[in-house]
């Protein structure tokens, strides 16, 4: 997580909203922050975290497309979902779940990578998120805030509102660093083609290196 999706949590999330109440953290694997010690200084009333590993900062073992089958529907008030969206293949199934255990009136917190952003599979990275995705995605909430993270990112705070009914996203397609284009979905196929590109590269870099360490070796 960068530094500023850390600040963009502090300045969006006041104490009324987390005091007393029920916070979920998606993707709470805490590597290179979090925004948990601070959220906890608020006084909440539970502050769970889930990831697909066990770490620091999780507390339970859960897939984001796992999260109604295992907490049930409008079960926290604040719903933060933290640098995940961009390596989840099915990211409508991963909304949608994110959206579901939000209450009527709740937050939902999301920061996730955007163009520029390089390849980063933990285990697979998939998706890059801009405003207008972010826009569209959540345009069945109301929409607090969408910022621009200066290290190519993209956070947005949206609140579910009272007479939720959820926008159908099966017409939208999003940039994916593993085709280079705009896609609907991806397929096992795309991700081989990927790995073979990535594959050819590091021995191309490989056997470059390896003729101009050779050049300075031999003399001519």
């Amino acid at each position: 997580m960068t530094i500023y999706c850390i600040l963009f949590g502090v300045r969006n999330l006041s104490r009324a909203e987390v005091q007393g109440k029920r916070v979920l953290e998606v993707g709470a694997f805490d590597v290179n922050g979090s925004l948990r010690p601070v959220l906890e200084q608020l006084g909440p009333a539970e502050y769970i975290g889930v990831d697909i590993q066990e770490g620091r900062g999780v507390d339970r073992v859960c897939d984001v497309t796992e999260l109604i089958r295992t907490f049930g529907e409008e079960s926290f008030d604040v719903v933060i979902c933290t640098e995940l969206l961009e390596h989840v293949r099915d990211w409508r199934l991963a909304i949608h779940n994110i959206k579901a255990v939000c209450r009527k009136g709740g937050v939902i917190l999301v920061t996730t990578r955007s163009c520029g952003f390089e390849y980063h599979g933990l285990p697979e990275d998939c998706w890059r998120y801009d405003d207008a995705d972010m826009t569209e995605i959540f345009s069945d909430c109301d929409i607090q805030r969408i910022e621009r993270d200066p290290e190519w990112g993209i956070c947005v705070k949206a609140i579910k509102p009272g007479r939720f009914a959820e926008k159908d996203l099966s017409h939208v397609e999003l940039y994916s660093v593993v085709t280079g284009k705009r896609v609907r979905e991806l397929r096992d196929s795309n991700f081989k083609s990927l790995h073979f590109k990535i594959l050819m590269c590091k021995k191309a870099i490989r056997f470059f290196l390896c003729r101009r360490i050779g050049d300075r070796l031999i003399p001519r």
